[in-house]
């Protein structure tokens, strides 16, 4: 009998034609799922008989008590090499062997970099306007060039938007916890005193983190509080490295001039949720790593992973 294979979350209805799974046909039957299953009973009942699954990022969450209601699944492929939501030791503990994939950098970087333009140049409220009729030029533009952009966290990703930033002719200053004045000097960036030196004196400031115990709710009320009326926070990170609730009093109460994200901490985002209605909010429903070539890498390794585990030699694991 082949054994079954869900593709979770599958939003667009590509993941089988991204990849050749037809190398699988003689031993796994492989369907996809395009709707986010959030109730753990109509998942279980979903994937219940599935031998193999693949996640598609932190969507879903597979939990202890997830595993231990999934006693068929033996392998479980995760896009990129990362997953927060997986319980390795759990997956261990019921014999499930977890592996990832390879990802693009490239995809978050550019779409850090089309909320930070679409923040600057208000293009949402302008093309609203436009299309409904409404008046013909009602913002001001803020100027990139000459004002300072300031990054949480100087990794590839971050050191990437920061020589974008320079392009523009904006100057960049960066902090983290861990982070020395070698690797900013080698960028050209300035190193800033602080944390809240950074917040204090950026007009754009960007989140570029790993989420864990010393990032999560790194900024709260206090710290944006010390940011400028007239500045601007995107993420496009992980959400829990800013604390939702006061992300949204902030701009229900003008602390701060905007905000663009692509994570919640909820996705997807609850019908009602006030990030889907605040004026001063830019938000994208976590598209930052949704592009042709990072679901082309995702889908091709997840079929290599699998053709890998059924020769009994696993790649890409985790754990």
């Amino acid at each position: 009998m082949k054994l079954r294979c869900a593709v979770l979350d599958d939003y667009q209805d590509v993941a089988l034609s991204t990849a050749d799974w037809s190398r699988l046909a003689g031993s796994v039957e492989v369907t996809s799922l395009q709707r986010h299953i959030t109730d753990q009973d109509e998942l279980v009942d979903t994937i219940g008989d599935c031998e193999i699954v693949v996640a598609m990022r932190e969507r879903t969450p597979f939990t202890a008590d997830l595993f231990a209601r999934l006693p068929r699944l033996r392998l479980l492929i995760t896009s990129g090499m990362r997953n927060a939501s997986i319980d390795l030791a759990a997956a261990a503990g019921h014999g499930v062997t977890v592996c990832g994939t390879g990802s693009a950098s490239e995809p978050p970087i550019e779409l850090t970099w089309a909320l930070i333009l679409g923040l600057a140049k208000h293009l949402v409220p302008e093309n609203t306007a436009l299309r409904a009729g409404g008046p013909w030029q009602s913002t001001v533009g803020t100027d990139l060039h000459g004002s300072r952009l300031g990054l949480l966290g100087l990794g590839k990703i971050g050191g990437a938007v920061a020589r974008i930033g320079q392009a523009f002719g904006m100057e960049v200053t960066a902090w983290s916890q861990n982070l020395t004045a070698e690797r900013t000097g080698a960028l050209g960036v300035r190193l800033a005193a602080s944390k809240e030196e950074l917040l204090e004196t950026s007009d754009f400031v960007s989140v570029h983190l790993v989420l864990g115990d010393r990032t999560r709710g790194l900024i709260g009320a206090d710290e944006l509080r010390r940011m400028r009326p007239s500045a601007y926070l995107v993420n496009t990170s992980r959400a829990a490295v800013v604390d939702q609730a006061a992300l949204a009093r902030a701009l229900r109460e003008g602390w701060i001039a905007g905000a663009a994200v692509d994570v919640f901490e909820t996705e997807p985002l609850p019908a009602g949720d006030d990030f889907r209605s605040l004026p001063n909010l830019l938000a994208t429903p976590h598209i930052g790593f949704v592009t042709q070539r990072n679901y082309r890498i995702y889908f091709e390794q997840a079929v290599e992973d699998i053709e890998a585990f059924l020769r009994g030699e696993p790649v890409r694991q985790l754990g």
